[in-house]
């Protein structure tokens, strides 16, 4: 069974985006969705103020009928809940709830003033990418506005760093979950010691783009197809910007060898890729918790 699907939630237009992005990954998924908006607790007030009752009761209020709004523009064929949380930071909350409910994805929408169809990470975000054991789903700006309803494929960029066998299986199971095709876009190019000649990075890319490839076809189930393509150009940048995209599609990339094990945290190129992407971004631990393997 598919995990389930928690969104970071806010009544702004970063909140529509995140659950949009989400309404999309569990209709393809067939997981539930659960909508969790973070308040602060009593633990964030200062031990000589006294605590507030009434104000906690009612933006406990407040936070229920927004998610109550939300969940009422959602397609009746969804299996969705709406959920008030108390922590020390949205982040952890949003932790929790994923662990509660045992997420496959937590998703949150970009920060504010963000360029349509473009990511911009918040502190909620930022935060997730240095902290979550689960793999998070940055919705770009404007993510509420598509009429994407599911997936179309799935786009894994793959190199030789530690937790690409991670990563390429987290995408194959996505792509078999939502019955779609898989695209390997290869990095190895941008993954390679410096030092090495033009030739010997193409022979590098090729072979580690067909040993991919064969591993990639074998994990997808019969009836789904995997191809590879190579980003062509001179920078991580480049290369991003000239790959085509389907409406609605993913691209799921690794952490960083620097983050700790089962962890997140935003490498260099995942962070050059995320300025270019008109799609969302999947950013997948490098070892998944023994708990959490699926």
């Amino acid at each position: 069974m598919p995990g389930a699907i928690v969104v970071g939630y806010t009544a702004t237009d970063t909140g529509a985006d995140a659950v949009a992005l989400g309404a999309r990954l569990a209709r393809s998924l067939g997981a539930a969705l659960h909508l969790v908006i973070v308040l602060p607790n009593e633990g964030t007030r200062s031990p000589i103020v006294p605590p507030e009752r009434a104000y906690e009761d009612h933006i406990k209020a407040q936070g229920k009928k927004w998610l109550a709004d939300a969940l009422a523009t959602l397609p009746q064929d969804l299996t969705r809940s709406g959920h008030v949380r108390f922590a020390e930071s949205f982040a952890e909350g949003l932790i929790a709830a994923g662990e509660e409910f045992g997420a496959r994805l937590i998703v949150v929408g970009a920060a504010g003033g963000g360029l349509f169809g473009r990511h911009r990470l918040g502190s909620v975000a930022s935060e997730l990418l240095h902290s979550s054991t689960i793999p998070v789903a940055l919705a770009p700006a404007g993510s509420s506005q598509s009429d994407d309803h599911v997936l179309p494929r799935v786009t894994v960029a793959v190199g030789k760093r530690p937790g690409a066998e991670v990563l390429l299986d987290e995408a194959a199971s996505l792509a078999a979950d939502s019955g779609t095709d898989l695209r390997l876009v290869s990095l190895v190019p941008f993954d390679v010691p410096p030092g090495l000649d033009t030739g010997a990075i193409r022979v590098v890319g090729d072979a580690h783009a067909d040993d991919v490839l064969t591993e990639a076809t074998a994990l997808l189930p019969e009836g789904r197809t995997a191809v590879v393509e190579e980003a062509q150009g001179d920078s991580v940048e480049d290369a991003v910007a000239g790959l085509s995209w389907l409406p609605g599609e993913v691209v799921l990339v690794g952490s960083s060898r620097l983050a700790q094990p089962r962890r997140l945290f935003l490498g260099s190129t995942a962070a050059k890729m995320l300025h270019e992407l008109p799609v969302p971004m999947i950013v997948v631990p490098r070892t998944r918790a023994e708990a959490g393997d699926r």
